[in-house]
């Protein structure tokens, strides 16, 4: 098996990290923001009830949203621990190196091409830890 270090010369290597922190700052304010908007949505001085259905569509597309965020959030900080023991770019499932052109569009992405499809699929479970 390849090292992913060799895969990815140390300049990408920081490229990735400096992509996927600041990637990390975007989902943490965009998280904060989120949260902030749910306790703001919260007042109940909705008088009718179009305004109640209105406020209840809000909540539960904040909800999605930061749902979402949260996901990608963990993604993003577990390809930051990957890099920092070495295994970036390396699919966490087969051990496979992750193709160049997906970790350039998704330097997040825990899994290869292939292993990926698999599980959009139903074909495999996802790994525990990013399940």
């Amino acid at each position: 098996m390849e090292n992913s270090h060799s895969a990815h010369p140390q300049d990408k290597l920081l490229q990735y990290e400096k992509h996927l922190r600041l990637r990390q700052r975007e989902l943490e304010r965009e998280l904060a923001s989120t949260v902030e908007q749910a306790r703001t949505s919260n007042s109940n001085d909705t008088q009718d009830v179009a305004d109640q259905a209105v406020a209840g569509y809000q909540k539960e597309l904040l909800f999605s949203q930061g749902s979402v965020r949260n996901a990608q959030l963990r993604l993003v900080q577990q390809a930051l621990t990957r890099l920092g023991e070495g295994t970036f770019g390396e699919c966490i499932r087969c051990s496979q190196t992750i193709g160049a052109k997906r970790i350039e569009a998704l330097p997040w992405t825990p899994y290869c091409l292939d292993c990926q499809e698999r599980i959009e699929k139903g074909d495999v479970e996802p790994t525990a830890s990013v399940a």
